[in-house]
């Protein structure tokens, strides 16, 4: 599994980078006068190792940083090292995902199999998280739902995210759970497409052979000057993509998608009608 760090840590990171440079340092000079080794500055410098704020504070003293300038970083230290509503739930969440997530303005998605995560429903993330992880427990399958109900609070609120997500068909069409399980899930759809920070539109089995065959991932954009990532999973791990033409390929590939997709509107019209189709007997 490649892990990534979370949004603060990154911005942290490249601005320790950023004044060494402009005091004209090099990595090796900076780490022997830091008394680190040059792997430690270089992955402080990457955000691979969380640091304190002594460190930082040492860092900036050395790279002649301004005081005020010094105390926004050693806070911005300071606030990477808050832990996060996700926290309560490290032994369902792994690796930095919901916290990129958390922190992101807005959410690109695409999904092949099943309706995204943030959009499902509270039975049909049960059943697709028992189909999935058959060896939990009675206890940790309703921890691990009520994690992912908690995860979808994220989407309400003054400093909720813009999610665009775009579904195949075949996942609508996809019997889950007991019968009239989805017609509610696909209801749920319909409820949270009017929301206004939600673009929801689904690919038709008419578009044949697409962009997105090799399966699900997600793009993240940030506030300020965060660059974005992108973000797939897979049986065996999750894979951050942090590489700026990796995650250009992803951008483009959402964008191809989302011109092969049905409008928004036409999207709930389909919706509709597959619910309607999943209430006959």
């Amino acid at each position: 599994m490649t892990k990534s760090p979370t949004v603060r840590h990154r911005r942290l990171g490249r601005e320790l980078r950023r004044l060494r440079e402009q005091a004209k340092l090099t990595p090796e000079t900076a780490a022997r006068q830091l008394g680190w080794s040059r792997p430690k500055l270089n992955r402080i410098e990457n955000a691979r190792i969380a640091v304190t704020p002594s460190a930082v504070a040492d860092a900036c003293d050395l790279y002649g940083v301004d005081f005020s300038t010094k105390a926004e970083l050693v806070q911005l230290c300071k606030d990477a090292a808050v832990r996060g509503w996700w926290s309560a739930y490290s032994d369902v969440f792994t690796g930095c995902y919901i916290a990129l997530e958390t922190e992101a303005t807005a959410v690109r998605a695409w999904e092949p199999i099943l309706i995204p995560g943030l959009l499902q429903s509270e039975e049909y993330a049960r059943e697709i998280i028992r189909a999935t992880r058959p060896e939990l427990t009675k206890t940790q399958l309703n921890r691990h739902v009520s994690a992912r109900m908690t995860r979808k609070v994220s989407l309400l609120g003054s400093d909720a995210p813009t999610l665009h997500a775009l579904v195949d068909e075949a996942a609508l069409r996809r019997p889950v759970g007991s019968p009239g399980l989805m017609a509610r899930q696909l209801n749920d759809l319909l409820q949270i497409a009017d929301w206004s920070n939600i673009t929801l539109q689904v690919l038709p089995l008419t578009a044949g052979t697409h962009g997105g065959v090799e399966g699900a991932f997600s793009v993240l954009s940030f506030d300020e000057e965060d660059p974005d990532v992108g973000y797939t999973e897979c049986p065996s791990g999750d894979v951050y993509v942090e590489a700026a033409d990796q995650v250009l390929r992803l951008t483009l590939t959402f964008e191809r998608l989302r011109s092969a997709c049905l409008s928004p509107e036409k999207s709930a019209a389909l919706i509709a009608a597959l619910r309607s189709s999943h209430d006959l007997p």
